[in-house]
């Protein structure tokens, strides 16, 4: 196979039949999801509910999809959605049994790639019908990693021309082009169609069909705070006075004491391309590959020369400047050419990332995106044990550092220390990571430990699903008015602060949220908040009782006032008490509401 397989596949199964075929797949795929009915329980990660408007949606979303089912479930469901067809996800069809796979949409945008290896692990056949895969044995817009093709409109005349058996001229300035010698072609040195192989810029108005492999490293010096326009006008006009493509840059480098500047990340995001760093002691071995010694930079990182030391190094030994060190007012450039194509990921380190997330109440289903994403990418996963098996198989092959209630601290300097060692990182909290979670005390530690390593960690904050919301929700809509949340814990906040706190609410006539309502130790709290609450509230005001909601044996109540009791909770509840206008509903099942106000609103 040529090319990646695409990432985040959605495998659809139809019911139990297909489950153990599905289980397989995702076994075998990785970060894929298996995806079946809610009528039909079994190993999900995600549940649907009509499986042609979830195909729909995932299609729309851009997931790559495997469908164990029939071609025509699969076409049906996404017919309206066809549109550019670089610009689909690959959609593929595998029959139940495990006999054929079936590229059916986007076979050169990875569906191809992805029939053939769901092949290769069921030992069923991959049913190809792309012509230039059959015929030609590659497909010409389906290049290796990193390649890229400036124009992909200039594909199908060279194919169509291949294929009609026309000569077509092949050019290979780099001596790296193998793959496209494979396979059946017959090129010739003189055509109508043409190909080049080339890491220089192709001009706008070439009929060539140009690819360029990733040979170039770019390297950068700057001053600390650098704008990321003057390091990005400096790099595009360094590759531009020299003719090379901005496609063929596999990496933007530089020295590690730069792991922070935000403008060479930038400048990495506009290419596309990964940035990653070398310790100065790295650089100091390319000395003697130098065009010029810097005492400057020597003082400043502990090298003679950041731009053409990173360049050079990521380059490799073979590697040649092809550009040497350009300054503008704070920041230098320098290119280096690797002999064959680079693997960016293999070379340098890159920034560590810390995503702080919440999973949300423990579902998948309620997980959001953007924290699967961010679990899916990170390669260790730090956090309280329950909540790490609450995840399952989204971490399975992810390194897991567990530890115990109580161990907060631990967890969140043992994220931050990984982190700062360059890797990708992800710190789960339940529900979300800024509500009773770790994203308070990831911050306090930044901003009172003051750790040189950990300022260079690009960290982010992902929400999820809080209990709040979850009970909210599974209540009705008791936080339609205004409403706080309190934690009756009073391992960090005093019982007298968290009194005082609960008075104002019930004197302001908050809805009022109760996490940790009570513990091991803690029996009388609840009772006594009941008791405050009560000063200002009706006994009949409406309580909702939450216990395990989004997991297994979640229990739901609803009292009144009078009648909330510690019995009914623990560490896993949520109460929520009504205000004086949060009302129950007569039906069946009741919900509980807290009305807006729309219908008191004065008539103008």
């Amino acid at each position: 196979m040529t090319g990646l397989l695409p990432e985040d596949i959605a495998i659809i199964a139809l019911g139990p039949a297909s489950a153990a075929l599905g289980c397989r797949l995702r076994a075998a795929l990785p970060g894929a999801r298996l995806h079946g009915p809610k009528a039909h329980p079994g190993d999900w990660d995600e549940s649907y509910d009509r499986v042609a408007s979830h195909i729909a949606r995932l299609f729309e979303a851009g997931r790559p999809i495997v469908g164990l089912c029939a071609s025509g479930i699969l076409i049906r469901s996404v017919a309206t959605l066809l549109a550019a067809k670089r610009e689909e996800p690959a959609v593929v069809a595998v029959a139940e049994d495990g006999s054929v796979a079936v590229p059916l949409i986007g076979g050169h945008h990875g569906a191809n790639a992805l029939a053939r290896r769901i092949a290769e692990i069921i030992g069923g056949i991959a049913a190809i019908t792309t012509a230039g895969d059959v015929r030609l044995g590659i497909a010409l817009d389906e290049p290796p990693p990193g390649w890229h093709i400036p124009d992909p409109t200039k594909v199908k005349p060279v194919v169509a021309a291949l294929l009609r058996g026309e000569p077509v001229s092949f050019i290979d300035e780099t001596g790296c082009a193998g793959w496209l010698r494979g396979g059946d072609i017959r090129w010739t040195e003189h055509g109508n169609q043409r190909v080049i192989v080339t890491d220089r810029r192709a001009e706008a108005a070439t009929d060539a069909l140009v690819f360029h492999p990733p040979l170039l490293v770019l390297g950068i010096g700057c001053e600390r705070g650098c704008s990321a326009e003057e390091i990005e006008d400096l790099a595009r006009s360094a590759l531009a006075q020299a003719g090379l493509a901005p496609e063929a840059v596999a990496a933007v480098v530089s020295v590690e004491l730069k792991l922070a500047e935000s403008a060479i990340h930038a400048l990495a995001a506009q290419l596309g391309v990964p940035a990653r760093f070398f310790p100065a002691s790295r650089l100091l071995l390319e000395t003697s590959r130098l065009s010029e010694r810097s005492a400057a930079a020597f003082r400043a990182t502990g090298c003679w020369g950041v731009a053409e030391g990173a360049a050079l190094a990521g380059a490799g030994p073979d590697g040649v400047l092809v550009v040497p060190k350009r300054r503008s007012r704070r920041a230098t450039c320098a290119i280096a050419r690797a002999m064959q194509p680079i693997a960016a990921e293999r070379i340098g380190r890159p920034r560590g990332r810390l995503a702080v997330l919440g999973i949300g109440p423990g579902d998948p289903s309620w997980r959001t995106p953007e924290a699967s994403a961010a679990l899916e990418q990170a390669s260790d996963i730090v956090g309280y044990r329950l909540y790490l098996d609450l995840l399952g198989r989204a971490i399975e092959h992810k390194r897991r550092h567990a530890s115990a209630i109580g161990e907060e601290k631990a967890r969140v300097r043992l994220a931050l220390d990984l982190a700062a060692e360059g890797k990708s990182v992800a710190l789960v909290s339940s529900g979300d990571p800024g509500i009773y979670g770790l994203a308070p005390l990831v911050l306090e530690l930044l901003d009172t430990e003051g750790k040189a390593e950990w300022s260079t960690i690009d960290v982010m904050v992902l929400p999820g699903i809080s209990a709040l919301q979850t009970a909210a929700s599974r209540a009705g809509a008791p936080l339609g008015h205004d409403f706080c949340a309190i934690s009756l814990s009073d391992l960090m906040t005093p019982w007298g602060t968290i009194r005082s706190r609960l008075e104002a609410a019930a004197r302001a006539d908050f809805v009022v949220a109760l996490y940790n309502p009570r513990s091991a130790r803690r029996h009388s709290q609840l009772t006594e908040t009941a008791d405050i609450l009560l000063r200002y509230r009706a006994p009949e005001t409406p309580v909702f009782v939450g216990r395990n909601l989004g997991r297994d044996r979640e229990s739901r109540l609803i009292v009144r006032l009078s009648e909330l009791s510690g019995a009914d909770v623990d560490m896993l509840t949520i109460v929520v008490v009504g205000n004086s206008h949060t009302r129950r509903t007569n039906t069946d099942p009741p919900w509980l509401y807290t009305p807006r106000g729309y219908f008191e609103r004065a008539v103008p």
